[in-house]
């Protein structure tokens, strides 16, 4: 029993440097200013592999195989569209993210300025369906236990996603002011974004909250709409908890403008785009 949680564990480290040195890597590559911004189409005028389709490829190389004419190629051969050329609102790019959408906001590492500024919430649900799972009983099948704050949590070892989490649970051991912050609520759970019709990452168990009896604060206890512009920033949680956190590939929620402290979701290539 010793033996085989030993191993385990090893295997979850192993993941975890290996997931996040090839997005290290990804982000590391220089590119062409022209490939650093939007491509109608999926391609700039050289031809080349957009930067933002080389760092999925890098960060996810289980699943996304390789690119061309405006198409991630998938593992299996299939097809996801990288560009749908489409100008579109803010909810919209919420609502029907192509591949691009997701990295149009940059993720600052500081508390938002910008209105709308949500970098990772927007999501192509095909993408990481394909990944976690489409179904409950999909995601399910990829679930492990996670150590976590003296407990467990299940969290999916697609991608390096649970040996991520384990690996930011070893460094927060060595943080004893932080463990008031760190009982979980919860991670995975097959549901929707409250009031909307897209998928949480908690769905595909590649999320955690956590301190949200104390510490949290979630922009939709303001009363106010998405499409606000008057909400106004809070946050109760340490800066040094998402440094932790984002070392290991995950973002936090408390860099949105729609502001969600309690949460952090593993979205390495978020990071990797935005070294």
């Amino acid at each position: 029993m010793i033996k085989s949680c030993i191993a385990a564990s090893f295997a979850l480290a192993l993941s975890a440097y290996l997931g996040v040195n090839l997005c290290k890597q990804a982000a590391a590559q220089p590119f062409p200013e022209s490939e650093q911004t939007p491509h109608v189409g999926g391609k700039n005028s050289t031809g080349q592999i957009p930067r933002y389709a080389k760092i999925l490829m890098d960060c996810y190389p289980d699943y996304v195989k390789g690119y061309k004419d405006n198409y991630l190629i998938m593992s299996d051969g299939s097809k996801i569209l990288y560009d749908d050329g489409q100008q579109k609102t803010p909810i919209e790019r919420l609502d029907h993210a192509d591949i691009e959408d997701m990295f149009y906001f940059t993720y600052r590492r500081e508390r938002p300025t910008g209105i709308r500024d949500d970098a990772g919430r927007c999501r192509n649900e095909r993408l990481f369906k394909y990944m976690y799972g489409s179904t409950p009983a999909e995601v399910r099948k990829q679930l492990v236990k996670v150590p976590w704050n003296g407990s467990y949590v299940l969290f999916s070892k697609v991608n390096g996603a649970a040996a991520a989490l384990a690996a930011v649970n070893r460094e927060l051991q060595q943080h004893p002011e932080l463990k008031k912050y760190l009982v979980s609520s919860g991670t995975f759970n097959w549901r929707y974004i409250r009031g909307t019709k897209r998928l949480s990452s908690h769905a595909f168990a590649t999320a955690i909250d956590i301190g949200v009896a104390k510490y949290a604060d979630y922009w939709k206890n303001s009363g106010l709409s998405e499409a606000s512009t008057q909400l106004v920033y809070r946050n109760r949680m340490p800066l040094e908890l998402a440094k932790i956190f984002e070392k290991h590939g995950f973002i936090w929620g408390g860099y949105w403008y729609h502001y969600d402290t309690m949460h952090f979701e593993y979205h390495p290539e978020i990071i990797a785009a935005n070294p």
